[in-house]
């Protein structure tokens, strides 16, 4: 059961003029990576997150930053209660494509995969080499920021479970996310282009993009794909 915590909307703030915003700049930012668990009744859910940090040491607490789209955000939102598994640099695509190219609401994400455990609070993460550390959380404050919701939280268990190195966003697209392949090659006079999925970062490249295309990493169709500078 939920206990209650403080829920808040930021302002919308002064209009912004669009020719002032280089989205390939955002791109910049570095990023942690984490696998974001939730139980809800008896169903386990997980997605992949990028924002994590400790906010205070005293008390000790720690926020996260979930898009609304995804299912663990509603359970968070209901129960008040989630995982964080940090990520390292073992982990393989697989385990992204697991929590991050489907919804748990059409799949069950934990079936036949074994390299999870419960934590004190009831909930599932991640054990084994992918994870160096699981921190356990209570919610204590949300702010619907847009597209995601911040959860500040106590933090209820931290404990490590190896050292191995934290993978970070650029390490992810560097050495674990598979490198764009050309989808056809390109008449002599043409450019060749290229197109990112917003979801997930594949990178398509071709003449043109397609309007009925599929990307073969998280399913998304072209309206998810954002043109790349030349």
């Amino acid at each position: 059961m939920k206990e209650n915590f403080v829920t808040a909307a930021l302002p919308q703030g002064a209009p912004v003029d669009a020719a002032l915003l280089q989205n390939e700049a955002m791109f910049k930012y570095s990023y942690g990576l984490f696998v974001l668990t939730a139980r809800e009744g008896e169903k386990d859910n997980g997605c992949i997150i990028n924002t994590s940090m400790q906010v205070t040491a005293d008390p000790q607490r720690i926020l996260i930053a979930v898009n609304k789209a995804n299912f663990t955000h509603d359970m968070i939102l209901r129960t008040g209660v989630f995982n964080v598994s940090i990520i390292t640099e073992k982990a393989p695509f697989a385990l992204f494509r697991r929590f991050g190219f489907q919804s748990g609401r059409e799949v069950d994400k934990f079936e036949g995969f074994e390299g999870c455990a419960r934590s004190t609070n009831g909930l599932l993460h991640l054990t084994g080499e992918v994870s160096n550390a699981v921190i356990s959380g209570q919610v204590v404050a949300a702010v619907d920021c847009g597209s995601h919701t911040l959860f500040i939280a106590q933090v209820t268990e931290a404990r490590t479970q190896n050292d191995l190195p934290s993978a970070t966003y650029a390490y992810y697209f560097a050495h674990i996310k598979p490198k764009p392949q050309s989808q056809a090659p390109a008449p002599e006079n043409k450019q060749l282009h290229h197109w990112v999925c917003r979801i997930c970062g594949y990178v398509y490249e071709g003449e043109t993009l397609p309007a009925d295309f599929i990307c073969p990493l998280c399913k998304h169709g072209a309206e998810d794909f954002e043109k790349l500078p030349d």
